[in-house]
């Protein structure tokens, strides 16, 4: 690994660790855009375009759709849209209104699950929270009525204290947790304390502001590499914020190259990791809508949009298993990709990827053309698998796409490892694909 390929990675890491909520990684994205020239546009607004422009915008401050408009020289019979997808939120848990719980004259939050968790890795690590805070504004414009603030408590804040083994001698042996009695996460010793007024001090407001919240507790231990030359990295939240990042700095990496007829396009969802049902998730109309606003400011009418999307291209881009040198029959015999080995094309008898034969070729051919290593990814054909957003975010946009990832270890628990080197080799190939 050169010391540059682990400064990209480093890069990453620090991205991470200021990106504790999907708000806070979107928040993160939205400044590298401005500073990088582009500007935001409102859905509520109506969108003036001009070619070569450079645009974003968002929507619930947890998913974000950028693009970059070719020259437009000379006009095309219709445009193309090439793109890339990945996901802004990771399992966690989510504090529920009213959280405070108090036990044995302590006080826990009430909390439930978000997403499909690894729950043993969250006992005794510090852990703080994060998200957004709703506060009513004094007006009667139902529109303006309330305003958000991000809200992030960037200290050991609380707990999930283990049971010693001494009270539980089968611990070691299989033990089905209960969520509700044994993962709340303890917050304070004194039996008055209430959560609200915590965050009131914490943003400096009166209490009586406070009409709501989307908070989730996140590790804070931090990202960092290990291994015997560094070749490593461990940190939360690897799935999906390196595919999130390395998509963002490839795409940023071709503004100067204007293509001629092709609308280059950076999205990423929120809520993908609880099946991407909603206003701001894959499955909504957001990418669709976008999509077609871009058609029509740019003077294409609604046959040609249809033409656009047949000639288009998505790379959704969300974290892929390694082969697990513990656990080796778990993976496929054969298509078991390997951290450090490059991006990782993922196929699906079942279709829960997208990638098939055309659409794994041409990504095989943008990894060749960027000199970048790439790999293979299959269920073991006794395990169904997980799915992404690929396949979700075309039945509203039906493009063609192919599925690829980095191969990481712990997909899903609250501290994740992967190859320090694959960071850049995703970089380079995403730059290619916008090239």
């Amino acid at each position: 690994m050169t010391q540059a390929e682990k400064n990209t990675a480093q890069e990453l890491l620090k991205f991470i660790e200021k990106s504790p909520s999907c708000f806070h990684a979107v928040e993160n994205i939205r400044q590298e855009l401005i500073s990088n020239g582009f500007t935001e546009l409102k859905e509520q607004d109506s969108w003036n375009l001009s070619a070569s422009g450079m645009y974003f915008t968002v929507r619930n401050q947890s998913s974000l759709i950028a693009f970059i408009l070719p020259q437009l020289k000379t006009k095309p019979d219709s445009l193309s849209f090439r793109m890339t997808a990945s996901h802004s939120d990771s399992p966690c848990f989510k504090i529920k209104e009213n959280p405070e719980l108090t036990s044995a004259g302590f006080v826990k939050l009430n909390a439930e699950k978000y997403g499909g968790m690894l729950l043993n890795p969250w006992f005794d690590r510090p852990l703080s929270l994060a998200g957004r805070v709703i506060l009513r504004q004094d007006t009667d414009n139902f529109t303006t009525a309330f305003k958000t603030v991000p809200v992030n408590f960037d200290r050991n804040l609380l707990l999930i204290p283990n049971l010693a083994i001494h009270m539980n001698r089968d611990a070691n042996d299989g033990h089905k947790l209960d969520v509700q009695n044994e993962l709340m996460p303890v917050i304070s010793s004194d039996p008055e304390f209430k959560l609200l007024p915590y965050i009131a001090e914490e943003l400096k407001i009166n209490k009586d502001q406070i009409e709501g919240f989307d908070l989730y507790l996140y590790n804070r231990d931090k990202g960092s590499f290990w291994g015997a030359g560094e070749e490593f990295i461990v940190s939360p939240r690897l799935d999906d914020l390196e595919c999130a990042w390395t998509t963002m700095k490839g795409f940023i990496n071709s503004k100067n190259k204007k293509l001629e007829d092709t609308v280059k396009v950076y999205c990423i969802f929120d809520n993908e990791e609880t099946g991407s049902q909603s206003r701001q998730g894959a499955a909504s109309t957001f990418l669709k809508e976008t999509l077609f606003r871009i058609n029509s400011k740019l003077g294409y009418n609604e046959e040609q949009y249809y033409q656009a999307l047949a000639k288009s291209f998505m790379v959704s881009a969300d974290n892929a298993h390694s082969v697990h040198p513990n656990y080796v029959s778990s993976s496929d015999p054969v298509n078991r990709p390997e951290v450090n080995k490059g991006p990782v094309i993922k196929f699906n008898a079942s279709q829960k990827y997208t990638s098939d034969g055309v659409s794994g070729a041409m990504f095989k051919k943008i990894c060749r053309d960027a000199g970048v290593p790439f790999q293979v990814f299959t269920n073991n054909s006794n395990s169904q698998g997980g799915s992404t957003l690929g396949n979700i975010s075309t039945e509203q946009v039906s493009v063609l796409s192919v599925d690829v990832g980095l191969a990481q270890w712990a997909m899903h628990s609250p501290m994740e490892s992967a190859g320090a080197e694959d960071v850049d080799y995703m970089i380079r190939a995403i730059t290619q694909l916008f090239c």
